[in-house]
Formats: C-alpha cells, sequence, structure tokens
C-alpha cells in the first residue's frame, strides 16, 4: 500500500480530509517507533451548526457523539488496513479525557493536523482547517509506514485581530491570543472554566458537555 492508496482508501470512508505528518520527535517514549501520523478530517453538518444559537441544541450534541463514533470507526478499519500490509497503527480515540489528566487526550489530534499543514489552532483553541475552519473534528492514527508529508507545517494563527469567538463564548474561557506552534493551551483558553459553565448551564442537553457557539460565530467555515 502507498500513501495515495492509503489516503483513497480513509476518504471513500467518509471522510472530508487526510493529511500525513512525521511525529517522531512529539510522540510519547513509548510509542516511539511510529513515526508518522495519520490525521482525519470530518466536515461537521453546516446545518445543524446553523441552528446553534446563545445555546447548544439536543440535535448538535447527538451529532457531536455520532461523528466521534464515525470517526472511531474509520480509523479502526485504517489500522486493521495497515496491518493486513503489515505495518502497525494506533488509532488515537477521537474525544478521550485521560482520568489523571483532565481535559487532555493521549495523543493531541491538533498537533498531527497542524504538522500536517492542514491548518493552525484558532484563538478559541479549536483546530481550524483551511476550508472548513472549526466546524470539523479530529481522528489521529499513529503508524510505522512512511508516510508522503505533502504540505509544510503551519507553525502560526491566521487569526489575525479577529476576536469573534472570545466575544461570543458565554463562559469568558478564550483568552484572545494568537497562537503559535508550542504554545500552552492553557495560554489560549481556560479549558475547566468551559467544561464548569456548559455543565451547569446545558445539562438538560445531553450530559452538558458541549456548546458549539465558538464554532458557530467563527467566520472561517461558515456558509
Amino acid at each position: 500500500m502507498k500513501g495515495h492508496d492509503l489516503k483513497e482508501f480513509i476518504e471513500k470512508l467518509g471522510i472530508s480530509d487526510v493529511g500525513f505528518s512525521e511525529v517522531g520527535e512529539v510522540v510519547p517514549p513509548n510509542w516511539s517507533k511510529y513515526h508518522y501520523a495519520i490525521t482525519l478530517v470530518l466536515q461537521l453538518s453546516n446545518g445543524i451548526i446553523d441552528d446553534i444559537t446563545d445555546e447548544p441544541t439536543d440535535t448538535y450534541f447527538s451529532h457531536y457523539r455520532s461523528v466521534n463514533n464515525h470517526l472511531n470507526e474509520v480509523m479502526l478499519k485504517t489500522t486493521i488496513a495497515l496491518q493486513n500490509c503489515g505495518f502497525a497503527g494506533i488509532p488515537i480515540p477521537a474525544s478521550q479525557s485521560l482520568h489523571n489528566k483532565p481535559y487532555y487526550g493521549v495523543f493531541p489530534h491538533k498537533t498531527a493536523a497542524t504538522i500536517a499543514g492542514l491548518g493552525w489552532i484558532g484563538k478559541s483553541a479549536l483546530f481550524i482547517h483551511h476550508k472548513y475552519g472549526p466546524r470539523v473534528r479530529l481522528g489521529t492514527v499513529l503508524t510505522n509506514m512512511e508516510l508522503p508529508v505533502e504540505r509544510p507545517p503551519v507553525t502560526e494563527s491566521s487569526c489575525g485581530n479577529c476576536k469573534i469567538c472570545m466575544n461570543s463564548c458565554p463562559a469568558m474561557a478564550i483568552e484572545g491570543q494568537n497562537w503559535t506552534q508550542g504554545m500552552e493551551r492553557k495560554e489560549l483558553y481556560d479549558a475547566h472554566g468551559c467544561s464548569t459553565y456548559v455543565k451547569e448551564h446545558y445539562q438538560h442537553i445531553g450530559r452538558g458537555s458541549v456548546c458549539g457557539i465558538c464554532i458557530k460565530t467563527c467566520p472561517i467555515g461558515g456558509r
């Protein structure tokens, strides 16, 4: 299997964009043999995002879960395809929080996505895809298969002076800083403050853990 074949295989499973990156310097030590990452980008429904006003909707909550489930399924199929060709793969869950490190997963999807040149990290700490803006969810598969890196890494924000997401955030959790590679998330966004607010105010919508207002208000990727 070649990189082009792998990308075509993944896109046929219903993925909006695929990127490859070399991540040997940023993976955890126990995964040091996995030098490459496959980033899966799945566009969210514009209709569902546009329906969000001053609070998330029941439909958005359901959509969020459905998209995560689809990403996880595609990552599993991608890992199986890699293994069938003699390579190894580690699918990173689309949405996961470690029990000993809340609000963090085992490997940051956004790191692989920016190194793959697919977009940047916005003032909201969301990944901003060049075409779809923040209206996406990400998945990552780490692999020891050598992949063609097609685009240069993105190392800084393109948000400029825009502060629409900051001014729209009901939790006031967005600091308003422009991201650069290596910046700590806490410099951009208060994850605990966001989580606490949505659980207190939106518990009636599913588990009350997703908001989406900053996604809806971002001018990039909207219609």
